[in-house]
């Protein structure tokens, strides 16, 4: 079965560097019924960053403003998933290399059952080319 790629958005907050406040960031995003695709967090300092995207971007936004939390503004990633095969991250990055796409970041990781996925995020300039390269499909 051929990868599945789907643009989606992400959203950044930074909270203190301390323990249980991603968990609290987390917690008022499941109250307001958010599902989540994904989910990074960085230690940045005294501080840290939390990534996330959601499933449903107004479904994000009304929790956001109902917790009173501060995300910035939308930004484009790429999540691709598949079966699970040696090469699977590799192939779709070497896609984006021969065309001179620069990768921002990436997060890719097996997901149990002989599944794969990873999201990928490039320059704002760049995002309509990967999704076209990537032969990504809108929600």
């Amino acid at each position: 079965m051929a990868d599945t790629v789907r643009k989606v958005h992400y959203f950044s907050t930074s909270v203190p560097d301390r323990p249980g406040e991603t968990f609290k960031v987390l917690a008022s995003l499941v109250s307001g019924g958010v599902n989540l695709l994904a989910c990074t967090g960085t230690a940045r300092g005294r501080r840290a960053q939390i990534d996330v995207v959601p499933d449903d971007a107004r479904k994000f936004a009304a929790a956001v403003k109902k917790a009173g939390l501060a995300f910035s503004e939308r930004r484009s990633g790429f999540l691709i998933q598949g079966d699970d095969r040696p090469g699977a991250l590799a192939d779709n990055l070497k896609l984006l290399a021969d065309a001179g796409v620069n990768i921002a970041a990436v997060d890719g990781l097996s997901a149990g059952s002989g599944r794969w996925g990873a999201i990928i995020w490039v320059a704002d300039k760049d995002v309509r080319r990967t999704g076209s390269l990537l032969r990504a499909k809108a929600k």
